[in-house]
């Protein structure tokens, strides 16, 4: 077929009120930052849907090994998407890693500490004179002394017992340990799911909340196809919306996905991230959408507590410019 032809049969096509999901769909992917959870289960929701396939886009979704990863092959063009705390894509970006969020998905933190409810782990002050089980090197560790500093505790008498991540909820049970470093969406629904009463203090609350969840992509992708970005970031927001309207139903569709998921555990880890999408500085502003007071606040408590070197301003980590109007 001539080229004239081709532009013709194409006219034709648009004269005619053909959908767009009638065409060639663009292929793109998300990493996940982890296993398939509770957090990930409306991205399930808006593929069973139709919700990409409504913008053009043939999603594949897969499970990850960590934001550091996940920052790692987006920025190597291994996936078009991927999910990330902002601490990793800070630190990653600061070093020279060619991505940006495009959403400012979690907020508020999902970080915390951890504890049965009959350690009696009410205020940060009853930490002194405890042990806190943490694993060496990774956020929530190295932000830690942000919290000491922020309620007035004495380091000093806070005992640290390190240990790789999937023993802590283990010591905590067997009490080894009063307390953990975890994720109040995690950590907290495994001790639970174990037949033990579990509490939580957010690190949000006791003055250290930074960014949670992103979605970001490389650079290129930003400049030479802002189109999919854009209707990629339409979608999820949808499939969020989704979600915060029927939970249940965003579980099931991931459970389609991966049968072997604990329901009911998945789906109160849902219902927690929920709660994290906005900040008292994003309230009412939708989802995705990010706020320079929290990005540079961040950004502060990185600089101070995880080594991160950067002149840039907050707010160049992140952009609101895909978010549906």
């Amino acid at each position: 077929m001539s080229g004239r032809l081709r532009w013709m049969a194409l006219g034709l096509l648009i004269g005619l009120g053909v959908p767009a999901g009638a065409r060639a769909a663009d292929d793109a992917s998300l990493l996940l930052n982890w296993y398939l959870g509770g957090l990930h289960t409306p991205f399930y929701l808006g593929k069973e849907r139709g919700y990409y396939e409504e913008e053009g886009i043939n999603l594949t979704i897969n499970e990850g090994r960590g934001s550091g990863r996940s920052v790692q092959v987006v920025a190597a063009k291994g996936d078009t998407f991927g999910m990330s705390d902002a601490g990793s894509l800070m630190l990653g970006v600061a070093k020279g890693t060619p991505i940006k969020a495009v959403m400012s998905l979690l907020n508020t933190s999902g970080f915390g500490i951890i504890s049965l409810a009959e350690a009696g782990i009410e205020t940060a002050k009853d930490l002194e004179d405890k042990r806190l089980a943490v694993s060496p090197g990774d956020a929530l560790t190295q932000l830690f002394p942000a919290v000491v500093k922020a309620n007035g505790l004495d380091g000093d008498r806070i005992e640290l017992v390190f240990m790789d991540p999937p023993a802590k909820p283990v010591a905590v049970m067997e009490g080894r340990a009063d307390a953990l470093l975890g994720g109040i969406d995690d950590q907290y629904f495994l001790i639970q799911a174990q037949g033990h009463g579990p509490a939580a203090l957010r690190f949000a609350d006791l003055g250290v909340n930074t960014v949670g969840m992103t979605i970001h992509t490389h650079q290129d992708v930003i400049q030479e196809n802002p189109d999919l970005v854009r209707r990629f970031v339409k979608a999820t927001v949808r499939s969020w919306e989704a979600a915060k309207e029927d939970p249940d139903a965003a579980v099931d569709a991931a459970l389609e996905a991966k049968p072997d998921l604990n329901r009911e555990s998945t789906l109160k880890q849902l219902e927690v991230d929920l709660g994290l999408l906005s900040s008292e500085n994003t309230e009412g502003k939708g989802i995705g959408y990010g706020a320079d007071e929290d990005w540079e606040r961040t950004k502060q408590l990185l600089v101070e507590y995880r080594e991160l070197e950067t002149g840039r301003p907050g707010a160049s980590f992140y952009t609101n410019e895909f978010l549906p109007e």
